[in-house]
């Protein structure tokens, strides 16, 4: 008799144990699931603005990396060069010489760069006190030298 009324109680005492693990193990895992469900959505909403961030790219513009493919070259090859070619000229006397400005308080240096495609560079260029932005237009030669040619510019004004 001992035995039985022993048996039962550990059975009860399991029970009573094993159903609040396992509501807790279901807690968690519910928990769990709304953050996944929240970690995707934002997933979701970073790759929609990666998306639109990277519209106006060369990487991500498929007809401008067909046209760079009809000439033989790599688009990160071009990429490499242009931004070569460009950040070079900042060394140059007088400033870089593609910013059409004059700086009064030094020299203008081009900082940074993106590709918009095939033919534009949108370029950020600043001389330590004033900054401005520029649009330049680029070409291939015919020995596949690129050209550079500024199209327009914009100095902000700090006054």
């Amino acid at each position: 008799m001992y035995l039985f009324f022993f048996a039962v109680l550990f059975i009860v005492f399991q029970y009573a144990n094993e159903k609040t693990i396992w509501e807790a193990q279901d807690t968690t895992i519910e928990n769990l699931s709304l953050k996944l469900e929240k970690a995707q959505d934002s997933i979701s909403g970073l790759s929609d603005t990666l998306a639109d961030a990277t519209y106006f790219s060369l990487q991500g513009n498929e007809n401008a990396l067909e046209y760079i493919e009809r000439l033989g070259l790599e688009a990160t090859d071009i990429q490499a060069i242009i931004y070569d070619q460009i950040y070079d000229k900042n060394g140059a006397a007088g400033g870089n010489p593609i910013i059409p400005m004059a700086s009064v308080n030094g020299n203008f240096k081009i900082n940074k760069i993106k590709l918009l495609n095939s033919r534009w560079i949108q370029a950020d260029f600043s001389d330590g006190d004033n900054w401005g932005e520029l649009i330049i237009e680029y070409f291939f030669n015919q020995d596949n030298s690129i050209e550079l040619v500024p199209l327009s510019s914009f100095l902000y004004s700090l006054k």
